[in-house]
C-alpha cells in the first residue's frame, strides 16, 4: 500500500488542528478500504483476462477457433453491460458494503464453474454469467470511494484502487501458466484448476468485504470521533457542480454520453492487448513458462507509471490534458508494435500502450464524479461503464476475427489503435461542455 500521506489543499491550512484530524481520518480511510478492494480488483480482472492463458491448451481441448475464441472471451461485456445500471441501482439501494459482497461471492463461483466448459455454447454461457454476476463492480467501488474521499484526493485514491489492473497481470501471469502445467492432476486438465483456483478466492474476498467494510463514514468504528467529525464536515463542505438529482437527467446528460464514448475507446485498447497479450507472446515461440512471465513486463512497468502520472495530476490538475495525453499515448505504443519486426521493439509498443491505457483509467474516473451525486452518481456512473465497456467485448473480438482472416495480430493492432486516437480526439472536446469538472 503506498504509505505517502494523502496532502491537503491549501484551504484547509488555516485550521492546522482540524487539519491534522482530517489527515489521520484519511490516512486511515486509505488503509481500511484500500487494501481490500484493490485485492478484489486483482481478482475481478484476473477471472476477466486469465481465459487468455487458459487458451494455451484449452482452445485445442473443446474445440474453439481464434474467432470463437474472441467472441467468448468479449462475451462477458455483455452480460457486465445489461446488468451495470441495475445492479448499481441495487447497490444505492441495499449499500455498497453488502452489494459489493454479493456481486465477489456470485462472480468467483461463476469463475471458478468456467472448469466444466465442454465447447463453445457451454463457454459462450458462462463467460456471460461471469459478466452478469461482475456488473456493478468497477463504478460501484468507484461511487463508494467518491463518499469517502473529497474530490482533490479522487485521482491517487482511484489510481491505488486501479493497480489492481497491472498486478492482477504481474500475479495472473506466472500464477496461470504455472496452474496449466498441473494437467491430468486429479483428472483434471491444467485450465480446469486455473479457473477453481483464481476463481474461489474471491468468495472469500467477498465475506471479507462484508465483516470490514461500512457503507458511509458516520459508520466509520476504526476512526475516533473526532475523526469520524471532521471527515463528515470536509464531505459535506465539499462543492458540487450543480449536481444532477435524477437518475433519467443523469442517463440525458451529454457529458454522461461523450464519457462514455471515451472510455469506449481506451477500454477496447485495454482487453484487447490483455485477452490476447499471452497468444501473441507464444506466437514468438516462448514457453508457457515464460509467456507468463514476459506477459508481466508490461504490468510492472504500468504499475510506476500510473502511480507517477496520478501524482502528476492530483498536484497539477488539467485532467483533460492528461487525458488525452494518456489516450494518444497509448495509440502510439500500439503503432510501434504493429510496425515492429522484433519482440523487443514489439513488447516496448504494448509496454507502452498498457502503460498509457492504465493511466486513463484512473484520471477518466475522477471527472463524472465532480458532477454527479446520490443515485444519480449510482446510475451514471453504471451507465458510463456500461456503455464503455462493450470495449471489452469489442477489443477481444475484433482482434480476434482480424486475426482469423489476416494470420496476424497486426491487423487488430492498428484497429485498437485507431479507437485510441479517436478516444482522445473525444476527450480534448471535454472542456466545451464541463470546463470546470475538469481542471
Amino acid at each position: 500500500m503506498h504509505s505517502e500521506s494523502l496532502t491537503m489543499d491549501e484551504q484547509s491550512a488555516e485550521r492546522p488542528g482540524n487539519e491534522a484530524i482530517r489527515q489521520q481520518a484519511l490516512r486511515k480511510n486509505a488503509w481500511r478500504l484500500l487494501p481490500l478492494l484493490t485485492l478484489a480488483f486483482i481478482f475481478n480482472y484476473i477471472d476477466r483476462t486469465s481465459v487468455g492463458f487458459a487458451a494455451l491448451t484449452m482452445n485445442k481441448d473443446i474445440g474453439l477457433t481464434p474467432a470463437q475464441f474472441g467472441w467468448g472471451a468479449g462475451v462477458l461485456f455483455a452480460g457486465y453491460c445489461l446488468c451495470e445500471i441495475p445492479s448499481n441501482l441495487a447497490l444505492y439501494r441495499y449499500g455498497a458494503r453488502r452489494w459489493l459482497a454479493r456481486i465477489m461471492i456470485t462472480w468467483g463461483l461463476a469463475s471458478a464453474a468456467t472448469a466444466l466448459v465442454q465447447g463453445p455454447t457451454s463457454f459462450y454461457v458462462l463467460r456471460l454469467l461471469l459478466g452478469v454476476a461482475e456488473a456493478g463492480f468497477f463504478p460501484g467501488v468507484t461511487f463508494f470511494l467518491a463518499c469517502w474521499f473529497p474530490a482533490q484526493y479522487r485521482v491517487r485514491v482511484l489510481a491505488l484502487f486501479t493497480l489492481g489492473v497491472p498486478l492482477s497481470s504481474i500475479l495472473g501471469g506466472p500464477m496461470s501458466t504455472f496452474l496449466l502445467q498441473l494437467n491430468g492432476l486429479g483428472g483434471l486438465h491444467g485450465w480446469q484448476w486455473m479457473f477453481l483456483v483464481q476463481g474461489l478466492p474471491a468468495v472469500l474476498i467477498g465475506f471479507a468485504v462484508l465483516g470490514f467494510l461500512r457503507d458511509e463514514p458516520k459508520d466509520a468504528y476504526w476512526l475516533t470521533d473526532d475523526e469520524r467529525s471532521a471527515l463528515v464536515e470536509m464531505l459535506a463542505d465539499e462543492p458540487r457542480q450543480k449536481p444532477k438529482k435524477a437518475l433519467f437527467s443523469a442517463l440525458k446528460d451529454g457529458r454522461v454520453l461523450l464519457l462514455a464514448a471515451i472510455q469506449f475507446g481506451f477500454v477496447l485498447g485495454s482487453y484487447g492487448v490483455g485477452i490476447w497479450l499471452p497468444l501473441i507472446l507464444k506466437g514468438h515461440g516462448y514457453s508457457l513458462m515464460n509467456v507468463g512471465l514476459l506477459s508481466t513486463i508490461p504490468y510492472v512497468a504500468s504499475v510506476v507509471g500510473m502511480l507517477l502520472w496520478a501524482r502528476a495530476v492530483d498536484r497539477r490538475g488539467r485532467r483533460v490534458f492528461h487525458l488525452v495525453a494518456t489516450c494518444l499515448s497509448g495509440g502510439l505504443g500500439l503503432v510501434l508494435s504493429a510496425l515492429s519486426q522484433g519482440i523487443v521493439v514489439e513488447l516496448a509498443g504494448l509496454t507502452l500502450a498498457v502503460v498509457a491505457v492504465s493511466s486513463a483509467r484512473a484520471i477518466f474516473w475522477t471527472i463524472p464524479t465532480r458532477f454527479l451525486t446520490g443515485i444519480a452518481a449510482a446510475g451514471g456512473l453504471a451507465f458510463i461503464n456500461s456503455i464503455g465497456t462493450l470495449g471489452g467485448f469489442a477489443g477481444p473480438y475484433l482482434v480476434g476475427a482480424l486475426k482469423q482472416s489476416t494470420g496476424t495480430f497486426s491487423a487488430g493492432i492498428w484497429a485498437m489503435a485507431a479507437m485510441l486516437a479517436l478516444s482522445a480526439a473525444l476527450a480534448a472536446t471535454l472542456p466545451l461542455f464541463m470546463r470546470k469538472e475538469t481542471q
